[in-house]
């Protein structure tokens, strides 16, 4: 009787995972369903056929995503942790390891392309995070285009400059680089896809037609690059000019440069795609990392990692490196991968919300991402490159922007020097939220203070810095709520916390 009762049981739990499993396979169905049925209405509500044809390859792309996405939650995929290994000393070489015969021979197979379709809102500001003024005058825009006409002008080549947008910043990107008319350089532009928002509770799309308002759509994130350089044309057309390696990055990293011996080795080595890697500090625990699972070399994301596994994800000691989304990859290749349709870039939903009105509830909705990083287990012969730290010098916070603004740096030809007198890592800055909007950064700050000597600058609360403020070792300034601290012009910050209410008297 004991066995038949325990063959019952197994059978009852067996039964129930089959009938959960049909459940949530007809519930995808459903909804797949569903969703390509409001896809086609979508693309009936396009007037032109030209674009409609457009329209449908976007919502072809964005409907397999959907789907994909669907299946993973039914089936609860997601990374095995066990199977998971630091990268071997294959998958990750040493930038000081490469050669130093550096050639300038394979500049003329180059493209540079720069992901542009931020926007600046999250520093405060209107329009595309691109023209966004960094550093004496010049916005990162102008920085890239000086690299790259430097490098054309200096070894005779054509370097194309390539611009990825979004649907927020073509039109104001591209009445920006009219201004570059007349310079030595090629400035190429393409979108990338404009994807429908999903309602979190129906999984339905979030437009109705081709008219809704622009918060119903979102870029899908920078894979997406891949699939939009080939519909729009640009792919075939580089490919037709000989050009061979695409140097792909973010466009607010000022420490993305062109390297030699990155591009010699790429040639020599015949890989496939190589991601730029540095290593990682406290302050970069939540940055994807290159990892082996199973043998294969690939992107892990925080958004990827069980919850139960956070800690282990951010410790310093397992995974060294982190991602600077600094990727070099071959144009043939990339052909390749998208032609044969080989490419399965992990998805990373990301939850958001539509505000509505006074009086009425926000509307959640799902934007279903991939990262340009996620496809480097498509390519042959992929690895990482352990590069220093100054190829990552990316500005996402007025904080950032203090850094690049200030002594440390001097500026030729467009790139980012660091000073002589610096000794080790750049320093820690973190500013309070008086100082979030690059207009209230200007203000409280309009003369940079000299921090070669700095290691440490904390200031909260409403804080001014006067003309010619030297900081050196920790300085930390915390303001109380309702007060004020002017820190005079002259001042010389060493090793001082100030606190309270103060005005330092010019003496």
């Amino acid at each position: 009787m004991a066995s038949i009762n325990g063959n019952a049981s197994s059978e009852r739990k067996h039964a129930k995972s089959q009938s959960t499993f049909q459940f949530e396979n007809t519930s995808t169905a459903i909804a797949a369903s569903q969703m390509r049925n409001s896809l086609n209405k979508l693309a009936d509500s396009v007037p032109d056929p030209k674009m409609r044809k457009q329209f449908e390859t976007q919502m072809d792309a964005f409907f397999s995503l959907f789907r994909r996405y669907l299946t993973d939650k039914a089936k609860g995929t997601a990374v095995d942790w066990d199977r998971i290994q630091p990268p071997n000393p294959e998958q990750v070489i040493a930038y000081d390891d490469l050669p130093d015969s550096v050639t300038t021979e394979f500049l003329s197979k180059l493209v540079v392309l720069k992901l542009n379709g931020g926007l600046g809102t999250s520093m405060g500001c209107v329009g595309p995070k691109s023209v966004i003024e960094v550093r004496e005058g010049q916005s990162f825009l102008d920085l890239s285009v000086r690299q790259i006409e430097y490098l054309n002008r200096k070894y005779d080549v054509n370097v194309p400059f390539v611009l990825m947008n979004s649907f927020n910043t073509d039109d104001d990107t591209q009445s920006i680089i009219k201004k570059y008319e007349g310079h030595n350089i090629e400035i190429i532009t393409f979108n990338q896809s404009q994807f429908p928002r999903v309602y979190r509770d129906s999984l339905l799309p979030v437009p109705k037609d081709i008219n809704a308002p622009i918060d119903s759509w979102y870029p899908p994130g920078h894979g997406d690059l891949f699939e939009s350089l080939e519909n729009s044309g640009v792919l075939d057309e580089l490919l037709s000019r000989g050009k061979e390696i695409l140097f792909v990055s973010n466009a607010d990293n000022l420490g993305a440069v062109v390297d030699f011996k990155i591009l010699s080795h790429m040639v020599e080595s015949k890989s496939e795609y190589i991601m730029e890697l540095t290593d990682k500090t406290r302050a970069d625990v939540k940055g994807g990392t290159i990892i082996d699972y199973d043998g294969s070399v690939r992107l892990l994301e925080i958004a990827q990692v069980p919850k139960d596994h956070t800690e282990d994800f951010k410790s310093i000691k397992k995974f060294k490196y982190f991602n600077t989304n600094n990727i070099w990859i071959n144009l043939k290749a990339m052909k390749r991968v998208v032609e044969n349709n080989e490419l399965q870039l992990e998805i990373i939903p990301n939850s958001k919300t539509i505000s509505v009105g006074k009086g009425e509830s926000d509307i959640n909705v799902l934007q279903l991402e991939t990262a340009v990083g996620a496809a480097i287990r498509h390519f042959k012969s992929a690895h990482g490159v352990n590069v220093p730290r100054r190829r990552f010098l990316p500005v996402k916070t007025c904080s950032d922007l203090l850094l690049v603004k200030s002594d440390l740096y001097s500026l030729s030809h467009g790139t980012l020097e660091v000073s002589p007198g610096r000794f080790g890592a750049a320093p820690l800055i973190k500013l309070g939220g008086h100082f979030k909007k690059v207009s209230d950064f200007q203000k409280r700050i309009p003369h940079m203070p000299k921090i070669v000597e700095l290691d440490h600058l904390t200031i909260t609360g409403n804080v001014n810095l006067g003309k010619g403020v030297v900081l050196k070792g920790t300085v930390i300034i915390v303001c109380s709520d309702g007060q004020k601290i002017d820190i005079p012009n002259g001042s010389i910050l060493e090793n001082v916390v100030i606190t309270g209410n103060l005005s330092i008297l010019e003496h």
